[in-house]
């Protein structure tokens, strides 16, 4: 109950705060009120003891983004996530129906984002509930796939130094993940991100140092440096960074590695990439708990966690347009990076989507992920997802 008296006290005094702000600017500077919505049918079928999974969610997100005045906005945003029409046959990771499989998508009303912004020049300053989202979402992001994104509770301050030249950083103290309020967890986070861009591509440095605040010694501490570029037709990408976590009495180091290449013709992309999560001695594997995990590793979300073995990923996808939307196929092969006598193939998997936009404010799409289990050792199994969904922003 404290906690929801602070939520709605945050929206409150930021919703005082918009009106003022809106009141005071000038009419060539309005205010908008936005409504998007995201009906989505998700079925999981897996090779275990677990029932099929089946759900029908619709999400809706409610925003009002202020005028500016004097480099002052607001937003206020309030997102809910409900069951349709009694399909809601899945684990919802918040305590219902455990004897099926899991859909990350539980019933939630939550205030999503309440922030105020002063801008001015080259600098951005946010203080309140935003949504984050680093480079490629490999370390910070949102987690838009599911129903209930990810925001944080956060101070970020964004500089210009130059005209090339952009400089983060992000005080986090708490997360609001994707599990609904009750999961959300408290922080002592700092992300600290540098850009730089050439005439080749765009550099980045960054260290991320994670701490979950619940009274136990911990803590994640990733530096890092990728290069991302186009040069005609190609395209090229390397990343590299040390991670050290400390879990009590005991500490992990490892490293990652990505790289990836693309090349367009006639209107398809191909893309041959590696990604490595490394493993200390199999027995801790790379962690990236912020990240938009989903896009990463194969849709059917197996490797959320890296195994402590490890992660390879060797993968190559293929896209381009048909019948005025999009398409997607993208096949992954897994295995361990500290490979054991009993854990060393971890399976593959084949994704497709297709979507397309219609009638301006409508999107609709269908999603299909297909995987199939290595060694039996390491805890996974056949797995098939689909999505349907329609969605519409106005």
């Amino acid at each position: 109950m404290q906690t929801e008296y602070k939520l709605y006290t945050i929206a409150a005094l930021t919703l005082l705060a918009t009106i003022g702000i809106s009141a005071n600017a000038n009419a060539e500077n309005q205010a908008k009120t936005t409504i998007d919505l995201n009906l989505r049918y998700e079925a999981v079928d897996q090779e275990n003891t677990l029932k099929d999974a089946s759900a029908l969610t619709l999400r809706t997100r409610l925003n009002h983004t202020t005028a500016s005045y004097n480099g002052f906005s607001g937003v206020v945003e309030f997102e809910d996530s409900r069951q349709i029409a009694g399909v809601d046959d899945y684990n919802d990771t918040v305590g219902n129906n455990a004897e099926y499989s899991v859909i990350a998508d539980p019933e939630s009303t939550e205030l999503d984002q309440a922030f105020v912004q002063y801008k001015q020049g080259k600098l951005t300053a946010k203080v309140g509930r935003q949504v984050i989202t680093l480079d490629n979402h490999r370390y910070v992001g949102h987690v838009g796939w599911r129903q209930d994104r990810q925001t944080f509770d956060a101070a970020t301050i964004n500089y210009n130094a130059l005209e090339n030249l952009n400089i983060s950083y992000s005080f986090l103290n708490k997360r609001n993940r994707i599990f609904a309020q009750a999961n959300d967890l408290h922080s002592k986070d700092h992300l600290i991100n540098i850009a730089y861009k050439t005439q080749y591509g765009q550099l980045t440095t960054y260290g991320y140092l994670l701490e979950v605040d619940e009274g136990t010694t911990n803590g994640l501490d990733t530096f890092g440096l990728s290069f991302k570029g186009q040069k005609d037709n190609f395209s090229y990408f390397a990343e590299f960074s040390t991670q050290d976590s400390e879990s009590g009495t005991t500490d992990y180091s490892a490293t990652y590695i990505a790289l990836e290449g693309g090349y367009s013709f006639n209107a398809v992309t191909l893309k041959l990439g590696a990604e490595v999560l490394g493993s200390d001695d199999g027995m801790y594997g790379f962690s990236t708990p912020l990240a938009t995990l989903h896009k990463f590793n194969g849709w059917s979300d197996q490797f959320l966690a890296t195994p402590k073995e490890g992660l390879v990923d060797l993968y190559a996808s293929l896209s381009g347009k048909a019948f005025g939307g999009g398409w997607t196929v993208v096949v992954h092969d897994f295995s361990a990076d500290e490979a054991s006598e009993s854990v060393d193939d971890l399976g593959s998997e084949i994704n497709a989507v297709y979507a397309k936009k219609f009638a301006n404010n409508y999107t609709a799409g269908i999603k299909y992920s297909a995987y199939s289990a290595g060694d039996t050792a390491s805890g996974k199994v056949d797995t098939d997802k689909v999505w349907v969904w329609v969605s519409a922003k106005f």
